[in-house]
């Protein structure tokens, strides 16, 4: 595992120990971001069961200002901060261990706001549709905010999830990427 493109290219990241985590390879981050950047002129990224942090910390490397990042994983929190360390990216992030509906409830609380949100739970416990309802009914995604869902290619996701509208879902193997856009409030 490697950071892809921006200022931090090549730079090699450690991943989660054990077999619970399932990291995104390089070959469907370098597509993913193709789709949704590739670069970031600044911004605020969400990921959401972080693992090894690899997809926000590429956002960060192409661009965006900051990340939180969130995972339940004691080692996965270690590890996330090994490599936000090692790329020298900590001041630009937060990393929380926490429950995700729980984390989405403080983020809230907080008045954050998202230009981009990553999600990619294990793959068995996935409630993508009741996380981006709760996304979007808390008020933590900015005008235009892209949401990505990485699932199981047995996982159908509907066109329309509350004021979130699918705009791509490219399948890579077993994997899909379903990207979401908030639409705009129309008078």
């Amino acid at each position: 595992m490697r950071v892809i493109a921006g200022q931090r290219k090549g730079h090699p990241l450690k991943a989660v120990p054990g077999n619970n985590t399932r990291p995104t390879t390089d070959k469907i981050k370098e597509s993913l971001f193709s789709m949704i950047g590739p670069f970031f002129d600044g911004g605020k990224v969400l990921d959401l069961f972080a693992g090894s942090g690899g997809l926000g910390i590429e956002a960060l490397s192409r661009g965006m200002d900051q990340a939180i990042f969130i995972d339940q994983a004691a080692p996965a929190i270690k590890t996330i901060h090994e490599n936000l360390r090692s790329t020298r990216l900590l001041e630009q992030a937060e990393v929380y261990r926490n429950d995700a509906f729980r984390a989405l409830k403080l983020l809230a609380k907080n008045e954050h706001q998202f230009d981009l949100v990553l999600l990619d739970p294990p793959y068995k416990k996935q409630e993508l549709e009741k996380l981006m309802l709760q996304l979007s009914e808390l008020g933590l995604l900015r005008p235009a905010c892209l949401v990505v869902c990485e699932h199981d290619k047995t996982v159908e996701l509907p066109e329309r999830v509350g004021s979130l509208r699918k705009i791509k879902a490219p399948t890579y193997g077993i994997t899909v990427l379903s990207i979401y856009e908030l639409e705009e409030e129309s008078e």
